[in-house]
């Protein structure tokens, strides 16, 4: 009869939630371009996803992956139906600039913290109410531009061309390209654009040919990025080339073949990890992520894009520990925990760089996050 009692008395505690509090699983939504224009750096993104723990903390973790492909549309959609009817508890994407920018006004709305995997540094700076929310894993056009413009005038380049997507993404890499290159005395010759769906670019690449620059910066990314550059090698152009980290990826070279040789991008320390010196502090954690991609996915099939989404992975499962500590999954009161988590990350090393995040800055990379690269024999080399 003592033990029916005691038994029964642990069920009524039960019914009336007492005892310890059971979390609820942690909802991460996802967003990415895993078809259209940008699929090629979103189909490495997807596929990284599920590399990613399924328990942080002890606690049960769902990834909710959709596609927007490539649109912006979508994506602001799939961002409603992730907040409104899966209830995430944080968003991660978009894959491209347009749709993460995009973005930011559900999320922040929602109060939902939000990872976005694109490059431009307009997703999180200039910090606002809204950008509060915002965090990003790729680094910035400003960080990558000044690479650029630094190489450029180390080997004796005095003018330039700019041909760019007619989006979000090509705007800002203009924008930046062109601030730091007025700086360092650079001359820009020409600034032509053209849309990512576009399958000709004859009258941008003649008129950047009349106008005879030493070099090309092509602000583009994934296989559109090849188009301009393929065009101006059939035309003749021996200038030197250059290309943003948004065609850090095999596809890239495949698309591009032997029109990219000698060409120079700034990428991520992942895209040459094996090349890094033993004592960079970023080797391990890339190569980490490096030998699980590829475990998975086949040897060389490894990108910089997939890294980026690995690194949020690595963003969150620090965050979350912290968060538990404050509220359960599923309430505000995580989503603000998990907001803050995020903003303190300090000294965490990722397959891209060092973060160190603050309340200005949510993206938190030094100049550790990126270095020089050049196409040689269809691979990437390391630039010394």
């Amino acid at each position: 009869m003592k033990f029916k009692a005691a038994l029964a008395g642990l069920s009524a505690l039960g019914a009336l939630g007492g005892g310890l509090p059971a979390h609820a699983d942690i909802n991460v939504g996802v967003t990415l371009s895993a078809t259209g224009p940008a699929a090629s750096l979103g189909i490495p993104e997807k596929n990284t996803f599920a590399l990613l723990p399924q328990t942080v903390a002890g606690q049960k973790v769902n990834y909710i992956v959709l596609d927007d492909g490539s649109d912006t549309t979508t994506a602001v959609k799939n961002t409603r139906k992730l907040i409104a009817e899966n209830k995430v508890d944080v968003i991660v994407g978009s894959t491209i600039t347009p749709n993460s920018l995009a973005m930011i006004d559900i999320a922040a709305e929602a109060e939902t913290p939000m990872i976005s995997l694109a490059a431009s540094a307009r997703i999180v700076e200039p910090m606002d109410a809204k950008r509060q929310w915002v965090f990003k894993t790729p680094q910035n056009d400003a960080q990558m531009a000044t690479a650029i413009v630094e190489h450029m005038t180390s080997n004796n380049v005095k003018t330039v061309a700019y041909v760019g997507f007619a989006d979000a993404y090509g705007e800002g890499w203009w924008n930046e390209f062109a601030k730091i290159a007025e700086v360092r005395k650079l001359k820009i010759v020409a600034n032509e654009r053209y849309n990512r769906t576009d399958t000709s670019v004859t009258g941008q690449v003649l008129k950047v040919l009349a106008a005879r620059p030493d070099a090309v910066l092509i602000g583009a990314a994934g296989t559109p990025a090849a188009l301009p550059q393929k065009s101006l090698r059939e035309k003749g152009y021996k200038g030197a080339m250059y290309q943003t980290h948004g065609v850090a990826n095999g596809d890239f070279l495949r698309i591009c073949g032997k029109d990219c040789e000698g060409t120079f991008l700034p990428a991520g320390p992942v895209l040459v990890a094996a090349q890094l010196a033993d004592a960079n502090p970023i080797k391990k954690a890339a190569l980490d992520y490096v030998g699980k991609y590829e475990t998975a996915h086949g040897k060389g099939s490894v990108s910089a894009f997939g890294a980026h989404a690995w690194d949020a992975g690595k963003l969150l499962a620090n965050a979350i520990p912290e968060a538990l500590k404050k509220a359960q999954p599923g309430s505000a009161e995580f989503r603000k925990a998990l907001r803050d988590a995020l903003e303190e990350t300090r000294e965490l090393t990722g397959a891209h760089g060092v973060f160190n995040l603050s309340a200005q800055d949510h993206l938190g990379f030094d100049q550790r996050a990126r270095v020089m690269v050049r196409i040689e024999g269809g691979a990437w080399k390391l630039v010394q």
